[in-house]
């Protein structure tokens, strides 16, 4: 097997919470940065950034663990805050996610693992003081995890949430209606239905550049994250009817058993973990899949793959001859195999960083058009100012956290991130004194280069 030249980078670990992401691509400079205020830094969770056109929102959990919501105006530095009735304990599970509906009512969901829906909505448009709790459809509510917002074709608020759990799971989807201020479902089934043996771990649908949602899983068995397996993928023009990418409709809900939605087989124990699969959009509007596995000799290796010719072709981008082997409950840090930052250098030519236990951090470079490796350098580039990229705090195992902007910034050119510190995850489980004192919560302000602005 081809080996790949691989370019090692020395960096600040940063880990980039839970709120729905987009990757930046190029350097930005730092306009200004706004304290918010302290929060937790034992354990790391994800707050969540929206910028709705001239009105800014920030939800966080503030250093005495309430759930609050700050709102300020784009050329305004003094926040408005509003503490809601919730506490965060230990669990990273509990990120907090929002979103602006067309009226301008800000709707806001966390602190959830398994429990009862946390749902609260402003009863007046741009007034957080009026943020009061409500349930959506009131059936499936009392087991809900990892909330997600997003928006369909025609603008109308989307909700999603698995109810159940690990290993026994069911993925629900509700719609928000702007005139009543009523959810109801957007399908009379679930969209995944792990049949009380399993759960899915979909990302979040996204909407690509041939005009259709776009989603990828996998299926897990038990709280263990080492029982992963089938990498599977479907895609929609309307979040309602779904079909495999060769165009075989699917019937909801689905489930493990549909073949047609596989796109790797891999066995449980196999060597993929929920959350470690990336997707991007070749020049031909095709999805373009990276995820890790062990291969036939048990090693771990990088693959990518799109639908071609009535099904799934596999390209192998590392030659490593290690294995990693991992297992564990709750959420867990590194694993020993890490992919992100996948993106376009130039026409032609895609990349991904990846971080691996032995083999060092790096970026592992690929033809766009046979998805085979290349050997070529990339030369790394900071996307922030190296300032932003130095740990604050002087408490041993602190990391930078940050979460982009999901809303709709007021001006071109421009982009928003949170950032703040924490140590790293321990499987939800409290630590023991002595702890590192709170650390500032930040708003960093941005003028993206041209190029990103474009």
């Amino acid at each position: 097997m081809m080996n790949v030249m691989i370019s090692l980078v020395v960096a600040v670990l940063v880990v980039v919470a839970t709120c729905p992401q987009t990757s930046a691509a190029s350097q930005f400079k730092l306009e200004k940065s706004i304290d918010i205020a302290t929060v937790p830094a034992g354990f790391p969770v994800g707050f969540c950034l929206w910028t709705d056109g001239q009105h800014q929102y920030v939800a966080y959990y503030d250093h005495q663990r309430r759930m609050t919501i700050g709102m300020r105006t784009v050329d305004s530095e003094t926040w408005q805050f509003q503490v809601l009735p919730t506490k965060v304990g230990w669990d990273s599970h509990n990120y907090i996610t929002m979103a602006v509906d067309r009226d301008g009512h800000l709707h806001v969901s966390g602190n959830m693992h398994a429990v009862k829906l946390i749902y609260f909505r402003t009863e007046k448009p741009r007034d957080i003081t009026t943020l009061k709790r409500f349930s959506m459809t009131g059936k499936l509510e009392n087991r809900a995890t990892y909330p997600r917002f997003m928006t369909d074709h025609n603008g109308t608020l989307v909700f999603t949430y698995r109810h159940g759990g690990a290993g026994n799971g069911i993925n629900i989807y509700n719609k928000y209606d702007t005139h009543s201020r009523r959810w109801s479902r957007l399908t009379d089934a679930p969209l995944f239905d792990g049949e009380g043996k399993m759960n899915a771990y979909p990302s979040l649908p996204v909407l690509g550049p041939d005009g259709m949602f776009h989603t990828f899983w996998v299926w897990r068995d038990t709280p263990d994250c080492a029982t992963n397996h089938h990498l599977s993928y479907a895609r929609s023009k309307d979040l309602v009817h779904w079909e495999s990418a060769f165009g075989q409709m699917v019937t909801l809900p689905i489930k493990q058993g549909n073949k047609a939605l596989w796109v790797d087989a891999i066995p449980s124990g196999g060597g993929i973990i929920n959350g470690g699969a990336k997707l991007i959009f070749d020049i031909n509007k095709q999805p373009v899949i990276s995820y890790h596995k062990s291969d036939a000799n048990g090693d771990m290796q990088i693959y990518v793959t799109r639908p071609e010719a009535g099904q799934w072709r596999r390209h192998v981008l590392t030659d490593w001859a290690k294995p990693i082997k991992f297992s564990g409950r709750g959420s867990m840090g590194f694993i020993g195999i890490r992919i992100s930052g996948f993106k376009r250098l130039k026409p032609g030519v895609l990349s991904m960083r990846y971080r691996h236990r032995d083999y060092g951090s790096g970026h592992l470079v690929f033809d766009e058009k046979t998805l085979k490796p290349l050997n070529q350098k990339i030369d790394h580039v900071p996307e922030y100012p190296a300032a932003l990229n130095q740990v604050q705090s002087d408490f041993p195992g602190m990391v930078i956290r940050r979460t982009n902007d999901i809303g709709r910034t007021a001006a071109g050119g421009v982009r928003s991130i949170l950032q703040w510190e924490t140590l790293g995850r321990n499987h939800d489980r409290p630590r023991q004194p002595p702890l590192p004192a709170p650390s500032m919560l930040r708003l960093h302000w941005f003028t993206a280069s041209d190029a990103d602005a474009q």
